[in-house]
C-alpha cells in the first residue's frame, strides 16, 4: 500500500512539473507572439506599398505560428515567433533601403517628364498649324502621337497619385512606362530625346555584411545583402570573420 502511494505522488509530482513547465512555455510564447505581430504591424504599416509579396510572406507566418499556438506548441511557437520578428526587422530594413532607391529614380523621372510632355505639346501645337506635314511623318503617324500623349498623360496622372498614396512601386512602374511612350512619340514627331541624366558609378560591394541588431551576415545574392541599415552594417572580409565574430549566416 506504502510504495502505491509512493508511486501515486512520483506521477502526480511528474504531472505537475509537466503542466508548470508548459504553463511556463504558454507564457513565453504568448509574450513572444505578441512581440512578433507588433513587429509585422510596423513593417505593413511602412513596407506595404514598397515590398508588398515580402509583408504578406511575414503575415502567413504570423498566421501558421498563431495556429501552432492554440494547438499547444507552445516550445516550437517561442522558437518561430523570435524568428518572425527577427525577419521582419530585416524586411523593414529592406523596405526603408529599397525606398530610398525609389524615391530616387522617381525625383530623376519627375524632373524630366513634364519637360518630355512641354516640348512633345509644343511640337504637335506647331504641326497642327501647318499646312504640310513634313516629309518624314505621315498623318496616321501624326494621330497616333496625339493620341499616345493624351494616354501618357493619364498614365502620368495615375502615376503622380500612386507616389502620392504611397505605392512607390507602382508609381515608378507606371513613370518608367510613360517616360518609354514619350521617347516614342518624340521620335514618331522627328524630335530628339532629352540627354540622359549622369549617374554615379556603383560602389563596390565587399564580400559579407553583417547586421549587428539580428547578428547575421549576409553574402552577395542574398535576399537583404543590401538592406542592412548603416547604423547596424558590419563588413567582413570572409564568413569565416563573421562567423568568429559571432555572427551566424542568414536564412536568405
Amino acid at each position: 500500500m506504502k510504495k502505491i502511494v509512493i508511486g501515486l505522488v512520483i506521477v502526480l509530482l511528474v504531472i505537475i512539473s509537466f503542466l508548470m513547465t508548459c504553463s511556463c512555455y504558454k507564457k513565453e510564447a504568448d509574450v513572444a507572439i505578441k512581440a512578433a505581430e507588433e513587429a509585422v504591424n510596423v513593417t505593413k504599416a511602412e513596407a506595404i506599398g514598397i515590398v508588398p509579396d515580402d509583408v504578406k510572406s511575414l503575415e502567413d507566418t504570423l498566421a501558421t505560428v498563431k495556429e501552432k499556438f492554440f494547438k499547444g506548441e507552445y516550445k516550437t511557437v517561442l522558437g518561430e515567433a523570435k524568428i518572425l520578428a527577427g525577419e521582419a526587422k530585416e524586411v523593414l530594413a529592406a523596405a526603408k533601403v529599397k525606398k530610398e532607391d525609389l524615391t530616387k529614380k522617381w525625383t530623376e523621372i519627375n524632373q524630366g517628364i513634364p519637360k518630355m510632355f512641354e516640348d512633345i505639346h509644343r511640337k504637335v501645337d506647331v504641326l497642327s498649324k501647318a499646312k504640310k506635314l513634313p516629309a518624314n511623318i505621315t498623318a496616321e503617324k501624326f494621330t497616333e502621337s496625339k493620341a499616345g500623349l493624351l494616354s501618357a498623360t493619364d498614365e502620368w496622372n495615375k502615376a503622380q497619385q500612386s507616389f502620392s498614396n504611397g505605392n512607390l512601386n507602382d508609381a515608378v512602374e507606371v513613370a518608367s512606362s510613360v517616360k518609354n511612350k514619350a521617347l516614342k512619340i518624340m521620335e514618331a514627331l522627328g524630335m530628339h530625346s532629352p540627354e540622359p541624366v549622369p549617374t554615379s558609378e556603383a560602389t563596390q560591394k565587399i564580400k559579407v555584411i553583417g547586421n549587428s541588431d539580428s547578428r547575421r551576415y549576409h553574402l552577395p545574392g542574398m535576399k537583404y545583402y543590401d538592406a542592412v541599415l548603416a547604423s547596424h552594417r558590419i563588413e567582413f572580409d570572409s564568413e569565416a570573420d563573421a562567423i568568429k565574430a559571432g555572427y551566424s549566416k542568414a536564412p536568405r
